[in-house]
């Protein structure tokens, strides 16, 4: 699905990326994990082809990822950002069906409508459609942007890939289940998802791969049962933990102190 080798990026001076490589094939998700400050969003903005690194080698579908027209990649590829404005001045239904705009010229097909509803009845902001989107929580309006991205990758395009920077940020426990579980449902179709995590657990429990940052590099990357080590996760955090096995699913636990 996407290939990245020896991704290097700084700003001025400073080193922010530093050698990174990876790859992501069809059906995964992998979660991009590390403490504040290690270069998780700006890898995910690299890869989603936003920011230039000082090398261009990332193939996306086998291609060039800026050999692709920005047209067809929007049609392949969508990107959810933890920075969303919070003054648009329109309907939530409005704001999700931003996510159909590269299928349509003037006006919405029934399509694009029975996309943008469907997943608004998923992110459950569907009694929200005609409200104004400005009078809404910050984790409704995390979940109005989740609809607008997963309704932009609502096609017959096979093996669809989506970048999401922190979608949890916001949602109480019972959303941020149903965020992940929407995002896992979206790569069993065989599409994948790079998604920026904080919460360990969740990534423990969620993901296929485990991408752990420090300082700009990659401290380990692999399975979550590879990666989630007490030796791993307490360089990376410089805070000691504990892994333990997890008493229903059984993948790992980190238990911090």
């Amino acid at each position: 699905m996407i290939i990245a080798h020896q991704i290097n990026y700084r700003h001025k001076d400073f080193h922010i990326l530093k050698n990174i490589d990876l790859s992501l094939g069809y059906g995964e998700f992998l979660a991009i994990v590390g403490p504040n400050g290690a270069g998780k969003s700006s890898l995910l903005s690299i890869l989603a082809n936003e920011v230039k690194s000082e090398n261009r080698d990332i193939l996306f579908k086998n291609r060039p990822v800026q050999d692709w027209k920005i047209l067809e990649l929007s049609m392949h590829k969508a990107k959810f950002s933890q920075h969303n404005s919070n003054d648009i001045p329109l309907e939530v239904k409005d704001v999700v069906m931003m996510g159909r705009y590269p299928y349509f010229d003037a006006q919405p097909h029934e399509q694009d409508y029975e996309a943008s509803d469907r997943m608004m009845q998923e992110t459950d902001v569907i009694h929200l459609k005609d409200r104004e989107y400005n009078t809404l929580s910050g984790g409704e309006k995390q979940r109005v942007h989740l609809s607008r991205v997963m309704a932009q990758l609502q096609n017959t395009i096979a093996h669809k890939l989506i970048f999401l920077d922190e979608p949890l940020n916001n949602l109480d426990v019972k959303h941020q289940y149903k965020a992940l579980e929407i995002i896992k449902n979206f790569t069993r179709k065989g599409n994948s998802a790079v998604v920026v995590l904080h919460d360990l657990n969740l990534a423990a429990q969620y993901a296929d791969k485990v991408l752990l940052m420090k300082s700009g590099k990659v401290a380990a990357y692999g399975t979550p049962a590879d990666i989630f080590t007490a030796e791993n996760i307490t360089d990376a955090y410089n805070f000691p933990c504990t892994i333990c096995p997890h008493p229903i699913h059984h993948n790992p636990m980190i238990i911090f102190g």
